[in-house]
């Protein structure tokens, strides 16, 4: 049986969102002219017949933004949600949260379709790492959702991403250790089934191979992004006969684990071994030593994906489209890093 031609299909075609379709369906003024006549001409070419599911997309608003999480970081979370509802709030928005399990369910995309039709938003942010489920945007595609995504990958059409260059960052965060004369290097990565984990891990193997260096394979070792698996990798790391100089923890709270690892082996940081974490939450720079970290400026990604999905939302794709899509990140040298003795 032949497929009908879909919303999906004409936004596609068109290069425009759903939403600006469904707004050319039901007449809404709020459209360029030339991008009007390009989606009636594109309806006409495909013989695309709109259900009235679609016809009441674009019917009314409810100036709601949703976004869904699963990140156990509750400092990640917490600017998150400072950088969206501030942006919010100057554009007459307000937010609903979901948080959902992703790991090893296969019911995250039924869940978030459904809290998208109970809660009648008009638009998703979603974060990592349920946003790098390949399955998730063509299901938003077909469910008509205008959505932006936080994510450490190229997975959707840039008008649609805000993407952290999280492998590039972490090469030079350990090409840094190798300049500082580092050559036992270990890392603590994040959960195996995340993208940023593989990110992350790639940029230390580049800088690695950047460098002619072998790499020590037995120096990395699983983490979850949570203290107390940072904990456990620096007491396994500081049990080793041939302890490493430099531990590259994969987030913030990793590195603090391996900070209170350190003291109770009785080792200094930095003068023992050296340590870096990735994220910059607010307690990297209050700690003792301070923290060498990577700052992801997740304040301002959230504000900017915030303000990516209000022009999706009001039929503003070309702004959108403008608006920046990969955000670079900076390397915060502080205490805990040092020369290797």
């Amino acid at each position: 049986m032949e497929r009908l031609p879909t919303i999906a299909d004409v936004a596609r075609a068109c290069g425009v969102s759903m939403r600006t379709v469904s707004r050319v369906i039901n007449g809404a003024r709020n459209v360029k002219p030339a991008t009007r006549v390009k989606i009636e001409q594109e309806i006409e070419r495909l013989k695309f017949r709109p259900n009235p599911q679609a016809r009441g997309l674009a019917a009314s608003r409810s100036y709601l933004l949703g976004l869904v999480y699963d990140m156990p970081n509750a400092l990640y979370l917490d600017t998150i949600q400072r950088g969206i509802t501030g942006t919010c709030r100057s554009s007459g928005y307000e937010l609903v949260i979901h948080p959902c399990e992703s790991t090893g369910s296969d019911t995250v995309i039924a869940d978030t379709l459904s809290f998208v039709r109970r809660s009648n938003i008009d638009g998703l942010i979603v974060l990592p790492p349920v946003s790098e489920m390949a399955a998730l945007p063509p299901a938003l595609d077909e469910a008509g959702v205008d959505y932006v995504l936080l994510a450490s990958v190229d997975l959707v059409d840039p008008v649609h991403l805000v993407r952290s260059a999280e492998r590039l960052a972490c090469e030079d965060m350990t090409r840094h250790l190798i300049e500082l004369g580092h050559r036992d290097i270990a890392f603590i990565s994040g959960p195996s089934d995340y993208r940023s984990t593989r990110e992350r891990l790639e940029g230390f193997r580049d800088a690695f191979r950047a460098a002619g260096l072998a790499l020590n394979e037995e120096l990395i070792l699983k983490g979850d992004y949570g203290y107390h698996s940072g904990y456990s990798a620096g007491n396994a790391l500081f049990s080793r006969r041939q302890k490493p100089t430099a531990i590259f923890a994969s987030n913030d709270e990793m590195a603090f684990g391996v900070f209170n690892a350190a003291a109770e082996a009785g080792m200094s940081v930095p003068n023992d071994v050296s340590v870096c974490g990735f994220d910059d939450v607010v307690f990297a720079e209050r700690t003792l030593p301070s923290l060498t970290t990577i700052r992801r400026p997740s304040l301002a990604m959230a504000s900017l994906a915030t303000e990516k999905l209000i022009a999706l939302i009001e039929g503003r794709d070309d702004v959108a489209n403008r608006m920046q899509a990969v955000v670079p990140l900076e390397l915060i040298l502080r205490n805990s890093t040092a020369a290797r003795r």
